[in-house]
């Protein structure tokens, strides 16, 4: 998890374990696992992983489904008992060697914390407003003045930056597509809105210049989905995301289990652009071009359960 700071790893809580003592992001993501179940299914695989440590009581179990031709990783993770409640986000991270471009299922709004990640100047830098927010994605307001194109992420904007997305109500999978240039491909990273209704953006382009970063962290982008707010006790607490009738956390209970689901996948991509829209169906995924072209990949349509209401 935090140790190499690659791949993706589920945070439970996102951000500072203030409740329980546990270390940054929380057990899920620095504790060991172990392997459950890994078997063959009809058309894949399945492994199922449990998290040696409880989480508020909670026993954690980690499912990694794989299918045949599928570009996914299809994930789901149960939380099973405990007490009191658990903010959770997944948190993949990608990186670029030139940059790349970003598109989004509808964004009601887009803001920044009340403070910058790096903000002594001495150690870091950013580039965002901070605190700031907009409903048009495509113009942030940047700290020295003016707005920027969130989905424009550029290698010379050497910057440290972090900011939620709350999902707009369009009755569609939430969804996140990078179009990297260098790397020839398109990230994608999907979601049910009504479980994981936020998605945080960790800009690393180089923003912090001290061990380990030490400037050398560049072309990252954290695509964070979750139900939290940054710290569990600020996502049990009073924040502004409940203001906007958004849910931070997953309230745990003895006999009860929670569960949430989160895929994320590639395909290769000659285009710079990002897609323009992605509609699910049964086994296919559509991503549409900005031209008004479309193209099929495999997908498991019913993974995750758009319009399935979900347990505070």
């Amino acid at each position: 998890g935090t140790v190499r700071l690659s791949g993706d790893f589920l945070c439970a809580p996102f951000s500072t374990s203030d409740v329980e003592a546990a270390p940054l992001h929380g057990w899920t993501a620095n504790s060991e696992w172990d392997v459950v179940e890994s078997s063959a299914i009809a058309g894949g695989w399945r492994a199922v992983f449990r998290l040696r440590r409880k989480v508020m009581g909670a026993s954690v179990d980690k499912v990694f489904t794989l299918r045949d031709n599928h570009p996914f990783l299809y994930q789901e993770h149960i939380f099973s008992g405990g007490s009191g409640a658990i903010s959770v986000a997944h948190h993949p991270m990608t990186a670029m060697q030139d940059g790349g471009r970003l598109a989004f299922s509808p964004k009601r709004l887009a803001v920044t914390p009340e403070t910058p990640l790096e903000p002594d100047p001495a150690r870091g830098r950013f580039r965002l407003a901070y605190p700031a927010r907009t409903t048009d994605l495509t113009r942030f307001p940047l700290a020295a003045g003016g707005t920027a194109d969130l989905a424009d992420y550029r290698m010379e904007d050497r910057r440290e930056d972090f900011i939620t997305l709350v999902e707009a109500d369009h009755g569609g999978p939430g969804w996140t597509a990078l179009a990297r240039r260098a790397e020839q491909d398109l990230v994608l990273v999907l979601k049910n809105p009504a479980e994981l209704p936020v998605t945080m953006l960790w800009f690393s382009n180089g923003g912090r210049d001290y061990a380990p970063w030490s400037g050398r962290h560049v072309g990252v982008l954290g695509i964070e989905d979750g139900r939290a707010a940054v710290g569990h006790t600020a996502s049990l607490g009073d924040n502004w995301l409940k203001h906007e009738g958004v849910a931070t956390a997953f309230a745990l209970a003895e006999g009860r289990s929670v569960s949430f689901r989160h895929v994320i996948g590639a395909v290769p991509a000659a285009d710079v652009e990002p897609p323009s829209g992605l509609e699910q169906a049964t086994d296919r995924l559509r991503i549409l071009a900005q031209n008004g072209s479309a193209k099929e990949i495999p997908f498991d349509g019913e993974f995750l359960r758009i319009g399935r209401s979900v347990p505070a």
